[in-house]
């Protein structure tokens, strides 16, 4: 009769040990991620830095994508971005209203990027990127005219 009651015991630890370090092993991995390109970027990563620039340009985009264009007189436009071999990457129109919150914004960015240029030794093409012949509305939105589009 010891053996029985010695014999139960020991079945019933061996048991609830192993449920309970199979329960706690799949609960230790709920906080890591299923796939690596999950993983938190490193906060002095190209990848996290890049999600910074995509950040603001997106944000000065939407601000001035929110203004309706009915009077193209009442807007202008300033480069933005800066290309590796010089020049801007990009020129932008924005209501003159709020050129003086706008325009700090796009020169923040255009700084950001020349040193992000710098510190990840960007390469890009050296076209140069020619700035509007002027601006005009197109169904409440303003579009840049390019000097090419002129001749059409």
């Amino acid at each position: 009769m010891k053996k029985i009651f010695i014999y139960i015991p020991a079945v019933v630890l061996y048991t609830s040990f192993t449920l309970i370090s199979c329960n706690t092993s799949k609960n230790a991995n709920t906080n890591l991620p299923v796939d690596i390109s999950e993983r938190p970027a490193d906060e002095d990563s190209q990848k996290y830095d890049q999600a910074q620039l995509d950040r603001l340009k997106a944000s000065i985009e939407s601000e001035v994508s929110g203004e309706k264009c009915t009077d193209a007189s009442e807007w202008t436009f300033a480069p933005m971005g800066v290309k590796a071999c010089g020049g801007p990457q990009q020129y932008i129109a924005y209501p003159k209203k709020i050129e003086t919150s706008i325009l700090p914004r796009i020169n923040e960015y255009t700084d950001k990027v020349r040193i992000f240029n710098e510190k990840y030794n960007i390469v890009s093409d050296c076209a140069m990127v020619m700035p509007p012949a002027s601006l005009k509305c197109v169904k409440g939105k303003v579009r840049l005219v390019m000097p090419d589009d002129n001749q059409k």
